[in-house]
Order: structure tokens, then sequence, then C-alpha cells
């Protein structure tokens, strides 16, 4: 089967943004200006193509990335719309570890919001390059330019607006390109007629000076990227429009520049210009460096081409689990030509499995397809030892992709089934949904014998809770959430501990002096050898660090894990007959406990960044009410003359129903968003209390 395109009119981009920004709002607009829908699904209504589940419509929020494709002026667009709200970043995450190119959609109101610098981030991490696209210029409060602004300084970009606003709030009538110097504006029937054309008209008068400033700066900004064009632009000579056009598009590539766009996709404005920009600007496979990998069971690099040629290579990003035809595995074509029916490697595992199906998404939808070409994105039925991160290939061809790396769950609650018929049910549940987000965990507690989940917050577990209860027809109780606590060490020890068993025959030794040292947040763990002169024997030295590791799962004060120390093996004896792996493993795990008691353990809880937007008048209301729960105020900006934004630390355990009690004392007003910052140490007097409820 043929391309549609060829390779270099192909883009895959990532819709992302802060919550309610209008991600999804814009993809419906795309997906009807592209003729792949026939009318506009509103998210409000709970009619939006791309947020297919239950959850998402009652909500009106996105809680799964969905993918889709469309056309535009012969290309072809691979989209996924990405969720927004924080408990969510693992979607982001996957999402954008394989797009070629992003969306970053900001609230012209809002600007720069906490969700937005963390999805910016995650695409700096894979050298993502991006579009801006300034959204709901209609929207009482509008500022494009502060907007910018707040780009330039928060997100450390290179911001450049290659349009600018005609007008704003309700008389946001069109935009003025800085590229043609030409005027593009909608007519009054635009929002009624969705089919409204796009009028061209000169410049408005009163804009001229700020369009020529604008322009100047444009210019600038490519000078700077490309030497022989600021010769050029020195001389004072002038530039096609298709000049321009490559230029843009050389320095986006390089993450040297982040064109700026502006519009209003509720109202159906600006839309067509931004999906001009993303096949204008943004990358298609070709142009973004190989994939990089090892050969399997080296460290030896290896890489593939964007090339049907090339041997076939995938990366696996998601999992779910369709009701009708069993598990979907959502691939990423890197290179070659993947068959329905045929066989794939997977180096993760060491298997080979078979394809027995290739699915094109439209959010749930599914359209059968013979083949996946590079850079295509879809789904195969048929895997069963497949999961998210792992590679797929050639059998005659194996490479190992780089994986992606998800964070660690912050809240955890306990979950029981209500009877005897759920207990199976909930079992399989559990462990379909785990399977499909790698940030939701399932364990049971040792002492309660309870089976407990966590995952990114509140939200997230209900969600899941939910869905448990929708799709999998389980019925569960419920416990109040708990917060994921660290324990840490406050001071440095060296400890020496003797492990000997006599039991008949063959017995147990082993002897092992450890140093335990704490370390800066963050750190994690290490364990270092210092072992010479063969004291300790090689064979024994790794049975070491893994009853270590296995002790720090349960720490000293609360059993909650251990993080940020080093342990260092510095001596240690051993039994020509009766040492063992076992031996050493039981005595390194005895000894790290031992010492760690002498090292002053102290408990540690995750730090959320908060931010709530509010009119100025609640703001000493807000204030309190964050510092009654042992919040830091960070910071105080003013966001309009009548709308005030406050920045703060606060423990994420005093944070439970505080959406509830902000709209109570802001009469609805405030909105609040909160993502996960740090690990800090517990207060002394709240440790005493958690020590007493744990005990």
């Amino acid at each position: 089967m043929a391309r549609k395109a060829p390779l270099a009119r192909v883009r895959n981009i990532g819709i992302m943004a802060h919550i309610d920004a209008g991600k999804t709002t814009t993809t419906e607009r795309i997906l009807y200006y592209t003729g792949k829908t026939y009318k506009i699904g509103e998210v409000h209504e709970g009619g939006a193509e791309m947020d297919w589940m239950e959850q998402e419509r009652e909500r009106g929020i996105t809680i799964t990335s969905a993918s889709t494709q469309c056309y535009w002026n012969d290309h072809t667009i691979n989209i996924i719309d990405t969720p927004g709200h924080v408990d969510f970043t693992a979607e982001v995450e996957r999402s954008i570890r394989v797009l070629d190119g992003a969306v970053a959609l900001f609230c012209a109101v809002g600007g720069v919001e906490p969700q937005s610098e963390t999805v910016w981030r995650q695409a700096d991490t894979y050298h993502v390059p991006r579009l801006a696209f300034v959204n709901k210029m209609d929207r009482t409060g509008a500022d494009f330019f502060r907007c910018v602004k707040m780009m330039r300084d928060r997100l450390g970009c290179h911001a450049v607006p290659l349009q600018l606003p005609i007008g704003s709030e309700e008389n946001f009538s069109g935009v003025v390109d800085l590229v043609d110097m030409r005027a593009r504006l909608w007519g009054e029937d635009v929002n009624k007629n969705k089919d409204a054309k796009i009028r061209f008209s000169e410049i408005p008068e009163d804009l001229i000076p700020l369009a020529q400033k604008y322009r100047t700066e444009m210019l600038e900004a490519l000078s700077e990227y490309d030497e022989p064009f600021m010769e050029r632009y020195l001389e004072g000579k002038q530039f096609s429009n298709e000049e321009l056009h490559k230029l843009i598009r050389d320095a986006t590539l390089a993450a040297h520049i982040t064109p700026v766009l502006c519009g209003a996709s509720f109202k159906n404005k600006g839309v067509q210009m931004l999906l001009d920009a993303v096949v204008e600007y943004l990358p298609s496979p070709l142009d973004v460096p190989e994939v990089q990998g090892t050969k399997p069971g080296t460290d030896e690099p290896d890489t593939r081409q964007a090339s049907d040629d090339e041997p076939f290579s995938a990366l696996l990003f998601k999992v779910m689990s369709d009701p009708h035809i069993g598990k979907l595995s959502y691939i990423r074509v890197y290179s070659g030509v993947l068959q329905a029916g045929s066989h794939v490697y997977n180096p993760n595992t060491d298997m080979t499995e078979r394809v027995n199906r290739l699915i094109q998404m439209h959010a749930n939808d599914r359209n059968p397809v013979d083949e996946a070409r590079t850079g295509d994105i879809v789904a195969v039925v048929g895997l069963k030892r497949s999961t998210t991160g792992h590679t797929l290939c050639d059998p005659d061809h194996p490479i190992v992709l780089e994986s992606m790396t998800f964070p660690e769950p912050v809240m955890s609650i306990a979950i029981e089934p209500k009877t005897k018929q759920d207990e199976e049910k909930m079992s399989t549940a559990l462990q379909k949904l785990a399977e499909e987000d790698p940030t939701f965990r399932v364990s049971t507690d040792t002492e309660t014998n309870q089976m407990i989940i966590a995952g990114m917050g509140e939200l997230h577990l209900e969600i899941l809770i939910d869905r448990m209860k929708r799709e999998f027809k389980v019925l569960a109780n419920v416990g109040k959430p708990q917060v994921a606590y660290r324990e840490t060490l406050t001071r440095s020890t060296e400890i020496d501990h003797r492990f000997v068993r006599q039991t008949g025959g063959k017995g147990q030794f082993a002897q092992v002096t450890l140093r335990i040292e704490p370390m800066e947040p963050g750190y994690g763990f290490s364990f270092v050898d210092e072992i010479k002169g063969g004291v300790v024997p090689r064979e024994y030295i790794p049975a070491v660090e893994t009853g270590i590791v296995e002790a720090m799962k349960t720490g000293i004060l609360h059993g909650f894990p251990m993080v940020d120390l080093r342990v260092s093996l510095i001596d240690g004896k051993f039994h020509a007959v009766d040492s063992s792996e076992l031996a050493f493993h039981i005595c390194g795990s005895i000894a790290f406990k031992e010492g760690s008691a002498k090292c002053g353990p102290k408990l540690l809880e995750p730090m959320m960044a908060i931010e709530v937007v509010t009119p100025t008048e609640y703001v000493g209301d807000v204030i309190g009410g964050l510092q009654q729960r042992r919040a830091q105020v960070k910071n105080i900006e003013s966001r309009t003359d009548t709308v005030q934004v406050v920045a703060a630390d606060v423990p994420l355990s005093e944070m439970f129903g505080y959406t509830t009690a902000l709209r109570s004392a802001t009469q609805g007003r405030a909105v609040q968003s909160m993502q996960f910052s740090h690990y800090a140490e517990v207060p002394k007097e709240i440790q005493e209390k958690i020590v007493g409820k744990k005990d």
C-alpha cells in the first residue's frame, strides 16, 4: 500500500497546555477544518470527539491522550490531544516522547500557568520544536503581549510573534501577518457559519507602527540564527515571503525561536492559520535527528534513519484495554514498514510476538489498516507481553530504543472488594489499569493485608475507581487518601555487623562494615564498593547491596521508603565454607537497619507548588486559608487590575478538600492549580502525630 503523502509531508504533533487553555476545543476545530468531522463537538456540551470517555464528557476535561489523523494542504497530520491536569502528566510525557513537534496553547488571560511550565519542560527534555498559540483572545482580560512576555520570562524561550491581534476581547476581529505584512479579517458570520472565509486586507492605520516594530523584532531574531541573512538584513535588502518562511522553519526546528500565533478557537478564529503554520514550520520525521538506541545486551550505540527502506523499529508508548478487541498497544514507527499479520521482536523481553491487526485510531474509533510505515502512529492488536516503553523491531536487526521515565505516585488509598464476587474481578481490573497507566501502582500492606492503590493525586485515583466500577463492574469500599511519605537520615555513621547461623552441617556466616551517609534532597540512593584485598569476595558484594535496597523499602521510623543516602561497603569478613550470597544479603540488610537507626532518621512529605488565581478582594482570605494549611507563600503577582495570583509551596497532606474550601471562601470565583514540587522535612509536632497514627 503506497503512502498517502511523502514522508517530508508528514507531521506528528501534540496539542499541549495547562488545563482549560482550550486544547480539545482547538483539536475539534482542526478536525472540522481538515474535513475529518462534519460538525464541531463542544467540550462544555460533552460532545467533543477527542474526549470519548464517559468521565471526560461528564467533567469537561481530557483524561487520556487521544490520537487521530487528518489532512491539510497535501500533508498528513497525526495529532495527539493531551490532558492538561497535573494528575495525568504521564499521558503528556509518553505522548511528547514519540512526537516530532508540538503546539503549545496559552490562555490569553491566564498566560503561562503552572502546568504550561511542566509540559514545556517535558518538551525541552525530548528536544521537541514548538509553535505557540495564544488562545481565547475573545475573552475579557485577554492580553497577547503580556502572554508573550510571560513566555519569555517564565519559560526562557525566544518567543517571536508572527502575528499581532487586531483588537481583543469582544473586538477581536483579525490578525496582522508579520511575514507578508497584510491583515487577515474574520467576517461577522464566522461564529454562525463555520465555513466563513478569511478576508485579506491592508493593515489598519493605527497598527502600522506596532506591526513594523514587531516585524523588525522578527527579522532580528532570524538574523541572529543565520549569518548570511544578517548580512543582507544589515544591508537593507528585501526578502521574499518564501525566504522568510524557510528561515522561520529552520530556526524553529533548531529551537532557536518559538513562533507565536493567536486566535480564539471557540469562536473559530485563527485555526486555519495555525494549521498552515504546522505544515510550514514544524518538522517531518526527516527533519528530526535519527532515532538513537543500543544493541540489545550491550551499551553499544545504534541508530535508525527515518526511511521505509530501513529495518523496522518502533516504540510502544501507550497501552489501552478495549472492551471489544482486548489490548491495544499504541506504537510510533521510527523506521521501516510493519505489515498486519507479521512478527516483531521485543528486545526488552527477548520475545517475538505476532501482530494480528493494525488500527488507525480516531479517538476510540478504529479503522483497520494493512500496514504502518515510517512516521505513522497506529495501534497494534495481538501483543501479549509488551508494555509501555518497550521497543518493537525487526527480528533480524534488533535495537533497543530509549524508554521513558515516569514520576513516582504521591498519594495512596486502601481499597477492598464489596463482595466475594467482586474479589476476582477487582484483581483483573487493577491489573489492566496498572498496565495502561505507568503512574498507577497496586500493592499490599504487609501489616494490615489491605490492598493499596497509589497515583498522582485525588482526581487520578477518583477516575481510576470510577473506571473500575463502570468498565469492569467492580464495586469497592475505598479508604481515605494517604500521602506517600519518605524517610531520610540526618547524620553519618559506620556500623559493623556479624551474621552467624549454625544449625548443624553447613552454617551461614557473613560480616560487613558499612558507612551510611545522608545526601542532598533529590539524590536518591547509591552503593559504593570500597573493598580492598578481597576481604569480601566479588560475588558476594551485589548481595550486600540488594539486602540494603530491600531494607530501604521499609524505613526505620514508620516503614516508609528511605531516600537520599549513600552506603559504602568498607570492610568485611567471609568464611570459605559457611559464607553465601544469602548470608551477605541478610547481613547487609540487618547492618543497614542497625546503622540507620543511629543516624537521626526523619520524615519527609511531598510538597506541592500551588497557584491560586483570585479576584483582588479575596487575596487576604486566600493567603489566610493557605497559611492555615502550613503553606509558604512565595509570590503575589498582579495579573490584571482585578485579578491576583498567589504562588505557594504547601504540604500535600493539608490539601485534601481544598478546592471546595477555596470556592466557599471566594464565592466560586478563584481557581487553583497544583503540581508536585519536592520532598521536605515534616515539622516535629506533625511527625509525632503521624507516628501516633502509625502506631
